[in-house]
């Protein structure tokens, strides 16, 4: 690691005053995959701006019908949850199936949405169930905040505080994960909500996170496998790396989008 100034502020305004005056400076919630960047001195902030001392960051409540989790929440507290279980069943499944223990019972939420990795699975239940992202200044709709690679409407110093996410009637999660890292090469959330069936794939695309309007439409006349199985992406705009083709990640997105239907139920 290069040498950096470590700050643990002991609440949000005083975070929001510590990332704004540092010269490169960087959040830290998890840690998960900001540390190991800096320890390959891919990343060399001037700043590490601790949130583990700001208060009201984590918890989950039911409030006005959304499964509300604060942004240092972490990955085995979703998964573990009670509320989140027998209201948005999908999302509890994806929190669970996040790489091992240590990272579960470290990584957070908001760290995850912020980081915005193609392959992270929490992009897919955001925008798959709708969700609103909350920050210290202001509210963001889910398809208007994953704007691109490791890219959100985040701006500079902007702090996510919340994900609200609203209950569907029903939601699952099906992910072909890379054995080693556990990240995904594709993975689908499949929700039916009040407004209509929604899918968002991860893993698979260039740009990270995306929609897939056809199977959308199809579930939304026959909320059912058979009718996304005959479904099938261009491959043009996919992924290919030494884990898997485009062609055989755009083959993956119907089995796992079939899979995520056959288990709303």
């Amino acid at each position: 690691m290069y040498e950096f100034e470590y700050q643990k502020p002991s609440s949000l305004s005083e975070a929001a005053s510590a990332i704004k005056s540092a010269d490169d400076g960087s959040l830290l919630a998890g840690g998960q995959t900001l540390l190991p960047t800096m320890k390959q001195r891919l990343a060399s902030p001037s700043d590490l701006v601790d949130l583990s001392g700001v208060p009201g960051l984590s918890g989950i409540s039911v409030v006005d019908g959304n499964v509300v989790i604060g942004a240092m929440t972490t990955h085995a507290a979703v998964a573990a949850s009670a509320d989140v279980k027998s209201n948005i069943a999908g999302l509890a499944k994806l929190a669970g199936c996040i790489g091992d223990p240590q990272v579960r019972h470290r990584g957070t939420i908001g760290g995850s949405i912020a980081n915005n990795d193609p392959a992270a699975d929490y992009p897919g239940a955001c925008l798959g169930l709708g969700a609103t992202i909350v920050t210290n200044n202001r509210e963001i709709s889910a398809d208007d905040f994953f704007v691109g690679l490791f890219e959100t409407a985040l701006d500079d110093g902007e702090i996510i505080t919340a994900v609200r996410f609203p209950i569907p009637e029903k939601s699952d999660y099906s992910k072909f994960a890379q054995p080693a890292s556990r990240f995904s090469l594709v993975g689908a959330f499949v929700a039916k909500t009040s407004n209509g069936a929604r899918v968002a794939i991860t893993g698979a695309g260039q740009a990270g996170v995306f929609r897939v309007p056809a199977m959308e439409s199809a579930l939304n006349g026959d909320f059912s496998a058979a009718s996304v199985g005959s479904i099938s992406l261009p491959s043009d705009d996919l992924n290919s790396d030494i884990h898997g083709s485009a062609d055989y990640r755009a083959h993956l997105v119907t089995v796992m989008a079939k899979r995520a239907v056959d288990g709303c139920g």
